[in-house]
């Protein structure tokens, strides 16, 4: 079986967070950019040394999942296996895959456009360029980042490195609108490249629109004309205030980007 149904106690997923992990949304019983979250596994597993399953095998076998679901969440969590008594990584490890199902209703335009309230974390992002863009399973930051607030209305955090430059949100990417150009945070100092910010910056390519990543401040957001968030469940979200420091309206660029993308999507 491709997929455990039990994990060993000296997995080193649970004792050093060695592994990675893979959120995917599941519409009409197909997972959503599925080729770009393998191909993220496969450059995160390469980067850790951990090894995957055929990958062929491994795309047939979340499909099968996905169609028996319809709709929902699917977690996929891949670590590097069992193994003894500290950080040494064992030679021989087999790597475990989790696979985790959530059914439940996924966001849809109408909500995705609705506007979201952001707040500014305390917490700053610590640099680690070996690490940066993978999703793997130390999430620690993110954890105590979330439990900074408790307010329902506010739907995400944004976060900053300790360097005060602008990465991203607790689960999210950040992207930003100036003069009709889009940017969004360079990820090579910490961050996790997200799937759905390969995809926006692929859309707004193909509708002619200038974007780039950049390195940005806060100031930057608080100057923007737009902000959005994306993340593989939810899409691209407009962001209608940053608590204590900002309000815009959706904007129509955000809208433009959300219809195409929900298009391309649908396909």
């Amino acid at each position: 079986m491709l997929f455990a149904e039990q994990l060993a106690l000296t997995d080193r997923g649970l004792h050093y967070g060695d592994g990675l992990f893979e959120t995917m949304a599941v519409v009409d019983g197909r997972v959503r950019l599925l080729p770009r979250h393998l191909h993220r596994l496969a450059h995160g597993s390469a980067r850790l040394a951990i090894a995957l399953p055929d990958l062929s095998a491994l795309e047939t076998a979340l499909q099968e999942v996905a169609q028996s679901m319809g709709e929902g969440v699917l977690k996929l969590i891949i670590t590097r296996g069992s193994g003894g008594r500290g950080y040494a990584p064992p030679q021989d490890a087999e790597p475990t895959l989790i696979l985790l199902r959530y059914p439940q209703n996924l966001p849809t335009l109408d909500d995705a456009q609705a506007g979201i309230v952001l707040r500014l974390c305390t917490l700053r992002l610590a640099r680690q360029p070996v690490l940066a863009g993978i999703k793997h399973l130390n999430r620690l930051e993110y954890v105590l980042a979330r439990a900074e607030w408790h307010e329902p209305e506010i739907a995400e955090g944004l976060l900053l490195d300790t360097q005060g430059e602008l990465i991203e949100a607790v689960a999210s990417n950040v992207f930003i609108v100036k003069s009709g150009c889009i940017f969004t945070p360079c990820l090579d100092q910490c961050g996790v490249a997200g799937v759905m910010r390969a995809e926006v910056l692929a859309c707004a390519e193909r509708l002619g629109v200038a974007v780039g990543e950049a390195r940005l401040c806060l100031d930057d957001v608080l100057s923007a004309d737009e902000v959005f968030l994306t993340n593989s469940l939810h899409t691209i979200r407009p962001v209608r205030v940053l608590h204590e420091h900002r309000e815009w309206a959706v904007g129509a660029l955000t809208l433009r980007l959300q219809h195409a993308l929900w298009g391309a999507l649908c396909v």
